[in-house]
């Protein structure tokens, strides 16, 4: 079965599809996106691992000290994403794909995998249900309801930064930090941004565009976070109807 992945590498990453949008004739904006920001971190010993073929069946992760979160943790592997969907549920290739990631960290000598989580399962989040079920457990939490899971090795444990659990800014626009990872995020911002104009709604949209300005948001962070009035709201990538709620409670 395990012949039935492959890992994204310098070589093949200009001709492998990314899974989560998959076109087969004309380019993809966000699909691009990602693929050039995958391209900067390959190197950094990011990897990005799927099934041998056009499915939404993959897993990315990366050493916790380059993963673009706001968490700590000395010699840890930070797990972005684990995806199973469609008719390719039921084979066991979740299974596979964290197993692979289990004993890859385990390979390197790290001391454990984490990941975010939710006391309320997220749109856009792992299945963390999945993740306790391989022995991942709550190490730390925000406020607003966001976990951190990890599976030690050694008993050390990682945490969110003290700049994550803040989850205020002075800024009481509507205001939205994100990233290239995920390449739904392109539509989303001009989307956002066309609604906003058309409306008169202040909008403050951030990319996050290196490591550092990553490890310093003033909340969690799996690719994109929305502030509202100076409050944080969710990592959840906001669709128009979500952001008329949102602007109207």
């Amino acid at each position: 079965m395990d012949a039935e992945f492959i890992n994204l590498t310098p070589e093949n990453i200009a001709t492998e599809h990314l899974c989560c949008i998959i076109r087969s004739r004309k380019p993809h904006p966000g699909v691009e996106a990602k693929r050039q920001w995958l391209a900067d971190r390959l190197g950094e010993g990011h990897v990005f691992r799927k099934l041998d073929a056009k499915a939404t069946v993959f897993i990315e992760y990366a050493p916790l000290e380059t993963a673009w979160v706001p968490i700590v943790g000395d010699n840890y592997v930070y797990l972005y994403c684990l995806w199973v969907t469609g008719n390719c549920k039921g084979h066991g290739y979740g299974k596979q794909l964290l197993e692979y990631c289990i004993a890859d960290a385990r390979q390197q000598g790290k001391s454990g995998i984490c990941m975010l989580g939710s006391k309320r399962q997220k749109n856009w989040l792992s299945n963390q249900a999945f993740a306790k079920k391989h022995g991942f457990e709550v190490v730390d939490t925000t406020d607003s309801g966001y976990e951190l899971l990890a599976l030690s090795f050694d008993t050390t444990m990682p945490q969110f930064t003290q700049n994550a659990k803040s989850e205020r800014i002075e800024n009481q626009d509507l205001t939205i930090y994100y990233d290239m990872q995920c390449p739904f995020v392109p539509q989303y911002v001009e989307s956002i941004r066309q609604y906003c104009e058309e409306n008169g709604v202040a909008v403050t949209l951030i990319q996050v565009d290196t490591l550092q300005k990553a490890k310093e948001l003033p909340c969690v962070f799996n690719n994109w976070a929305t502030f509202y009035r100076g409050e944080f709201e969710s990592v959840n990538l906001l669709a128009i109807d979500q952001l008329k709620k949102l602007i109207e409670k």
